[in-house]
């Protein structure tokens, strides 16, 4: 397996960093994760813009020009040889003594990371999944914007495990004025009286790249799109329900806690919405310069 480390790439068992990184020390940094298709990237250019529009929250320099990442992640994946796969772009603050000022780093460390990509099982696609409504709160916007995709994940771990402590797949958060939000590591979507329904960006989520392709796909498709402020009252009283990451696309939610939702799942719209998906994929995938090798 090879890394792109800084400025080079190695085999995995030379990807080191210092102990003094400031993203291990005090999780300062950034990510991003990408799918690729057939070696074609997922939105690439929103993944990157939304790559810089995190450093820039944090005031951390990203020390790879955008017209320079296509060709670094080609090559990474030419050397995995990969096809299908996930992507993780990290950005910390870099090496440098103990304490918190930025100004302690004198360079960013960037690792990037490409591995085959593992599908979810196809029963859950077919029978979909159980949330829990946990009680660990969203950060609130007034703490730290979810528009950064901060390496600091704690709030989201401790969503997840008393979900999977519950026997859930994942856990639902509300905001702190008990709003829905999202789950750990996706947007929800739910549908009422016809109506495909998300939670806003005001309520603390992040902006989420299949977030957007999914509500591009409803509105051309003639689905009215609502974005709101929800309790989580209103989604138990929901038709179908459904959550949307790069990994999964677009994986139904059968049950939260021990409210089922709607009679059937997944539900009409949801199953349109994957077809489209499918469908239209190739319209948000970009080329790279070359194609890995096999």
């Amino acid at each position: 397996m090879w890394i792109f480390l800084n400025n080079r790439f190695v085999p995995r068992e030379e990807a080191r960093i210092s102990v003094f990184d400031h993203g291990f020390l005090y999780g300062d940094g950034v990510y991003e994760t990408l799918r690729i298709y057939h070696g074609q990237f997922l939105l690439l250019e929103r993944h990157l813009d939304r790559l810089r529009h995190s450093c820039d929250q944090i005031d951390l320099l990203l020390p790879i020009a955008k017209e320079q990442w296509p060709s670094l992640l080609t090559e990474l994946l030419r050397r995995n040889q990969l096809l299908e796969a996930s992507i993780r772009i990290t950005i910390s603050r870099g090496e440098g003594e103990l304490g918190l000022e930025p100004s302690l780093c004198a360079h960013p460390t960037v690792v990037v990371l490409a591995k085959p990509f593992a599908p979810y099982p196809n029963v859950l696609k077919k029978e979909g999944i159980r949330l829990e409504l946990v009680g660990i709160r969203r950060n609130p916007l007034s703490a730290q914007s979810p528009r950064i995709k901060s390496l600091s994940f704690l709030n989201n771990i401790l969503a997840k495990q008393e979900a999977l402590r519950a026997g859930g797949f994942d856990a639902l958060m509300l905001n702190i004025e008990g709003e829905i939000s999202e789950c750990t590591t996706s947007n929800l979507f739910y549908v009422r009286e016809g109506t495909l329904r998300t939670p806003s960006l005001a309520c603390g989520i992040l902006e989420g790249v299949t977030r957007e392709i999914v509500k591009t796909l409803a509105q051309e498709a003639g689905m009215v799109v609502e974005e709101g402020r929800y309790k989580p009252e209103e989604l138990f009283q929901g038709d179908e329900c459904f959550i949307t990451n790069t990994s999964m696309e677009i994986m139904p939610v059968r049950q939260i806690g021990n409210h089922t939702i709607g009679s059937r799942c997944p539900g009409p719209m949801t199953t349109k919405l994957q077809g489209l998906f499918s469908q239209h994929l190739k319209r948000f995938l970009t080329q790279p310069p070359c194609l890995p090798d096999g």
